[in-house]
């Protein structure tokens, strides 16, 4: 399955999540501060979806409501 999300309330633009069987095989992200996403993308590779949900929801990125991880788990849930 993949999965095209468009966050809000973040730098980045746009996700591309990839999920086979409940565990995630890839996440490309366009936008958002690189090296950041890219490490977290890598972490997330091989994860089981409810783990990186229950990891990432709620994080927050300065005074913001959301952040990247807490998107990322946003699109996740669609997985489910």
């Amino acid at each position: 399955m993949t999965i095209q999300y468009t966050p809000r309330g973040t730098c980045s633009r746009q996700f591309q999540i990839e999920v086979e069987e409940g565990v995630i095989q890839s996440v490309q992200v366009v936008g958002g501060c690189d090296g950041n996403l890219k490490g977290l993308s890598s972490l997330l590779k091989g994860m089981k979806v409810e783990e990186a949900i229950g990891r990432m929801e709620g994080i927050r990125c300065g005074g913001k409501p959301t952040s990247c991880p807490d998107q990322l788990a946003q699109a996740l849930k669609t997985a489910l």
